[in-house]
């Protein structure tokens, strides 16, 4: 069933005008990403030439996708609006709260029995607004999206990273903190910086053991996880179009570990194809009839040089299977080379677990592909000798592929079916063992593979490879096995080797499904109540943030100096904390415990600046608060890289954290602070991070003449009675400047629907 078709072919009907007033503007040919933006303009009256990573833009998304661990602030922010039913069709996907532990129909019951309170909650503020609900094992919202809503030439934004997985339909989808969505749902404008252009062409094809996913382990290892922070990277030439409409959307999936704003692939015969398969035939006849303006103009393809910002070439037909890792998703190895790596820097040999799916490699084509590896190793006399598990992405996928056999071939070789949901990817893992923290390896199909991110174990060295290359490897339990030279030994004492994988884009008997999981919202919600227990340890209604003093900042004491990377996983971790999402005092307690303290090198350890003993992060800013001071946060490089988890944001701000000075953030978590009224400046130079010292208290002055591109001032007041005066760079423009005034974005909202 096409979803929102009315306005799909809205969409499509203004597009070609305004890609046409788009390029007498801008007086050049268009590449797809600036195509799908400037029809995507709020105010498409007034559109002006953008300078690209300079620009500040209003745009109009089409619609909004949520997941539940998100969805809970977004839509307790969003309750605040006054508004009596979303603006823009809407989703909300119960994919992120169900726990791994023995299988799919047993965890399942156990979340939908543990998580109720969440659920229901979720369920009803859907029904009373408008919000199409996904119920818990409808599957990963990312799949979900790109089988039902996704759309070429649309744009959406969604509360989770990975939202950009979308690309591979052809849609600008971005991902985003639950105040932007907040926003959205309401009616008003979404504020992006305008994109610098990254041009990936594709040559050639893609052969034997290669896959999609090696394309984007290979774009990590060039641009690194930084790399593409503030920039859109678009895929073409020859090479695109042979990958699959699946495959394309892990490339862009992952597009979220190089920190992009999002990916893209033009409108091709293989998106046709899914759109057809999914049910969405409609939609396909639309887009075939406007495919000019869902690809670039044909001058940007034959020149690329000359329109995008950087250009990137890969040959499919040379590129090798690759593996990336351990703790960081842009260590790039190709299979080659990989048994080397691991023997020279001493990473555990013995794979212990190998784990496909997730919302980046759980298509019907991943599955296929893996299985097929799987009915050989049987018919060879090989069973895995590692642990291996199994994550469909959706309930579509898993009851299609259940039906054509797939599940029992990994039944046989002793996988396990994990639940339609995220899983381990996200730590939602109850691994048996993890607490011992023992040395090991692990390596997944998943995303990202940062220290403890899947199982809570520092020592757990997780690497990332394609669903194919994971199932090779658990049955040969070994990371230096190289599968397209290296033999086995079967059972019977024979040397085998496993045939290159062979699968199919898309069901030869078509998708089928009983029950997908989807709930319609009410007509009219205006009836529907949401009840919150004021005494509930998961939700928590939310109070506005005070407004800005009106003053400088003055003795702010240091919280933490943060040395290396600082996720969002090391500022607001996942796994157990999930449940408290909703929660924003409860989930508090969490707030970069996982941040390495540049003074002792040890995780949630800090010096209390009122009693000079060392405590847990949370606990020193509480004792902070109650004495009604205000902190500083200092960190490093692409500081809040990874997920768009606004609790990154929120929980500072909660605390009574007023600063978070860096030398770099990644996109989301800068918004993020923005939004929330948070201050989000960056080292003038990088070398006066150095000057930070432990026991330092802070004046920030200049913010009564705060406006863009000024830098602030910070003294610095060392404990020896000298100090240093630094300048702090910002990009907040006059908006973003009225959000730190107001304590937050949504304070302006609220204000201007009351007034």
């Amino acid at each position: 069933m096409a979803f929102d078709i009315d306005l799909i072919r809205s969409v499509y009907e203004r597009m070609p005008s305004r890609i046409e007033a788009a390029r007498r503007k801008l007086g050049k040919p268009l590449t797809l990403t600036e195509k799908i933006l400037y029809s995507h303009l709020w105010d498409t009256d007034n559109a002006a030439v953008f300078e690209r990573g300079k620009s500040y833009v209003d745009f109009a998304p089409d619609r909004v996708a949520m997941q539940d661990a998100t969805a809970q602030m977004a839509l307790l922010q969003f309750m605040q609006s006054g508004r009596p039913k979303v603006a823009v069709p809407s989703t909300v996907h119960c994919d992120h709260l169900i726990q791994a532990k023995t299988g799919a129909i047993e965890d399942l019951a156990t979340a939908v029995d543990k998580n109720k309170e969440v659920y229901d909650f979720l369920a009803s503020v859907s029904n009373k607004y408008g919000i199409g609900f996904w119920k818990p094992g409808a599957g990963i919202i990312h799949q979900v999206v790109l089988e039902n809503y996704a759309f070429p030439g649309g744009m959406m934004i969604g509360t989770d990273s990975h939202t950009v997985n979308a690309g591979g339909l052809g849609m600008v989808a971005i991902g985003v903190g639950g105040a932007d969505a907040s926003d959205v749902m309401a009616g008003f404008a979404w504020e992006l910086l305008f994109p610098k252009l990254i041009g990936v062409k594709l040559t050639g094809k893609m052969n034997g053991w290669t896959s999609a996913k090696d394309v984007i382990l290979k774009v990590a290892g060039i641009l690194t996880v930084k790399g593409g922070t503030n920039k859109i990277v678009e895929y073409f030439g020859e090479g695109a179009e042979s990958i699959s409409c699946t495959g394309k959307g892990t490339i862009c999936n992952m597009g979220a570990e190089i920190g992009a704003t999002t990916s893209i692939f033009g409108y091709d015969v293989k998106m046709g194809d899914y759109l057809r398969g999914t049910d969405r035939a409609e939609i396909a006849e639309l887009a075939d009839g406007i495919m000019a303006h869902l690809n670039a103009d044909p001058e940007v393809y034959a020149n690329p040089e000359l329109y995008f910002d950087e250009v990137i070439e890969i040959n499919l037909s040379e590129l090798e299977p690759h593996i990336n890792g351990p703790f960081t998703p842009d260590l790039a190895w190709p299979i080659s080379k990989f048994a080397e790596a691991v023997k020279e820097n001493g990473w555990p040999q013995e794979l212990s677990v190998g784990l496909i799916g997730s919302c980046t490699n759980s298509s019907y084509e991943d599955i296929s592909r893996a299985a097929s590896l799987a009915r050989q190793a049987v018919a060879k006399g090989l069973k895995a000798k590692s642990e291996f598990t199994i994550t469909p992405g959706s309930e579509q996928v898993r009851f299609t592929v259940e039906r054509d056999g797939y599940l029992n071939d990994f039944d046989h070789i002793g996988g396990l079916v994990l639940a339609n949901a995220c899983g381990p990817c996200i730590g939602q893992w109850a691994r048996h063992g993890a607490e011992l923290q023992e040395k090991n390896s692990i390596i997944t199909s998943f995303n990202r593979n940062f220290s403890k991110r899947a199982d809570g174990n520092p020592n757990t060295h997780s690497f990332v490879a394609s669903p194919e290359m994971v199932t090779a490897m658990a049955i040969a339990g070994d990371l230096t096995f190289n599968p397209l030279t290296d033999f086995l030994t079967n059972d019977k004492g024979e040397k085998v080797k496993l045939d290159e994988p062979t699968g199919f884009e898309m069901p030869a008997k078509g998708f089928d499904v009983e029950d997908a999981g989807y709930q319609e919202p009410a007509k009219d919600g205006s009836g529907v109540e949401v009840i919150v227990s004021p005494t509930s340890d998961r939700l928590q209604l939310l109070a506005p943030f005070a407004a800005w003093e009106g003053t400088d900042l003055m003795g702010l004491r240091l919280l933490i100096k943060a040395k290396g990377k600082c996720t969002t996983d090391h500022i607001s971790m996942a796994g157990p904390w999930l449940k408290f999402r909703g929660h924003l005092d409860n989930i508090s307690n969490n707030m970069l415990i996982g941040a390495i303290n540049a003074f002792n090198d040890k995780p949630n350890s800090v010096k209390n600046q009122l009693n000079g003993s060392y405590d847990e992060v949370p606990k020193v800013q509480r004792m902070y608060k109650a004495a009604g001071d205000f902190s500083i946060v200092v960190g490093e490089e692409n500081y809040g890289e990874g997920s768009s988890r606004e609790h990154a944001a929120m929980e500072p701000r909660h605390l009574g954290v007023r600063v978070i000075l860096v030398k770099s953030f990644a996109r989301i978590h800068e918004t993020n602070l923005k939004k929330q009224g948070m201050l989000a400046l960056t080292f003038a130079n990088k070398a006066d991070y150095d000057l930070i010292q432990e026991d330092d208290k802070f004046n920030l002055l200049g913010l009564k003449e705060f406006t863009p591109g000024k830098a602030l001032r910070l003294v610095i007041n060392h404990k020896n009675g000298t100090t240093d005066t630094i300048n702090c760079n910002h990009t907040y423009n006059e908006q973003q400047i009225e959000w730190f005034k107001a304590g937050g974005a949504l304070n302006l909202i609220r204000k201007g629907l009351v007034s």
